[in-house]
């Protein structure tokens, strides 16, 4: 069982408005710079620390599901929080206001590519935001962790699951395993029969593609589907990235995977090098990394490539978050389920955790980003300063520093 939250509960029905919604992921949207652990991260100090939107506990909750359902991960959870704050048009509203200032940045910067062939130099930026994306990501790490980590089991399952991902096993199938372990000890431990009617079913159901093989024959079975001679056009392009927001576990690594296939081998639509830089756009602008694909819809056709591509890749996270979300509640009072859902949710932080470690080997190059990161940590365990404030702070001197 977890500790009990000191945030307030919250009420069943939704009790904030769209606008609050809508104003919150649009700053979010531009400031969110990192990749999906940094997005969380962010996402938890504004939502559970300084709006008390949501208790820790639903939050993680929330953070699991998200991790049982294909596609961008952060985005999802976006959505998820908009629907908990503001019922369905919340849904709606908080992903695309996510979305729609990355969208934009990347637009406007594939257009500068269209023109000069190059990618404007952002080096200089990012050498300040990273440091600062660790120091946030670390704090909502450690508020996370205290919170769903209550017990040797659990802490059992988070270090296995840290040691399987940093050696390279597939989040999927180290979300499968956490949840089933946890499932496992708690029936075993427990005399009573599980609850015939529980939903854990439905929890499992997603993670049929439980390795990198199935992840991998799926991508295969979609592209091998299309032939090398494909026309471009509006339409298909639209069903490629569907295809690929409908069945993408995994990494950005994983995306570049299946883009390579389906647009460079199959298609022949993107040279590997378009394909690279397009990766990287997706990479060093602010909120989802999938909107990598609305820089390839530009390239490919213009301003409507861009929006077809754009909704054709983040239309899944829409459809699976509201057909998921209503389940989140039933499944924790199944303890069945409930045990899953706690594994998935600390494999999840696990995850995090790993990547972190990894971006920290980028970010943390030379005294001036480990002071960055230091004070970064420094500023917000004493002051509580704002996640975005510090982004800002951060791009500035990084700019400065560049100069």
């Amino acid at each position: 069982m977890r500790h009990a939250d000191p945030t307030p509960s919250l009420p069943s029905t939704p009790r904030g408005s769209v606008g609050e919604v809508a104003r919150l992921f649009l700053r979010l949207g531009l400031t969110a710079f990192g990749g999906p652990a940094a997005h969380i991260a962010m996402m938890e100090d504004e939502i559970v620390v300084r709006r008390r939107w949501l208790t820790r506990d639903r939050f993680l909750d929330l953070l699991g599901a998200t991790n049982l359902i294909p596609g961008p991960n952060s985005t999802e959870l976006a959505i998820h929080i908009g629907h908990a704050r503001a019922g369905w048009w919340g849904l709606v509203v908080a992903g695309v206001c996510f979305i729609l200032p990355a969208a934009c940045i990347v637009t406007a910067l594939a257009a500068l590519y269209v023109r000069h062939g190059a990618l404007p130099q952002v080096a200089g930026l990012l050498s300040g935001v990273k440091p600062v994306v660790i120091a946030i990501v670390l704090q909502a790490l450690w508020r996370l962790g205290h919170t769903a980590i209550t017990s040797r089991l659990l802490v059992g399952v988070a270090l296995f699951a840290l040691c399987m991902n940093a050696f390279g096993v597939h989040e999927l199938a180290v979300l499968a395993i956490a949840g089933a372990c946890v499932a496992v000890v708690r029936a075993t431990a427990s005399t009573a029969p599980p609850d015939a009617a529980s939903p854990a079913p439905l929890l499992f159901a997603p993670l049929a593609p439980v390795t990198p093989l199935a992840t991998t024959t799926a991508g295969a079975t979609m592209t091998t589907t299309i032939a090398a001679t494909t026309a471009f056009g509006l339409w298909p392009l639209f069903a490629f990235f569907v295809k690929i927001g409908a069945v993408l576990f995994g990494s950005g690594y994983v995306l570049l995977a299946f883009l390579r296939t389906g647009l460079v081998v199959e298609r022949g639509w993107l040279t590997e090098t378009q394909l690279l830089d397009a990766i990287a756009i997706g990479q060093v602008t602010p909120g989802p990394v999938f909107t990598t694909a609305t820089f390839i819809g530009y390239l490919l056709g213009g301003g409507a490539g861009a929006l077809v591509a754009t909704v054709g890749i983040f239309l899944p996270a829409f459809l699976f978050v509201a057909v998921s979300g209503p389940l989140v509640p039933r499944l924790r009072r199944s303890p069945l389920a409930g045990a899953v859902l706690d594994g998935v949710t600390i494999a999840s932080l696990a995850i995090m955790a790993v990547a972190t470690a990894r971006l920290a080997t980028s970010a943390l190059v030379d005294p001036v980003t480990i002071a960055i990161a230091v004070v970064s940590a420094v500023v917000l365990l004493r002051w509580r300063v704002g996640s975005m404030w510090l982004v800002g702070a951060g791009a500035l001197v990084g700019v400065m520093m560049s100069g």
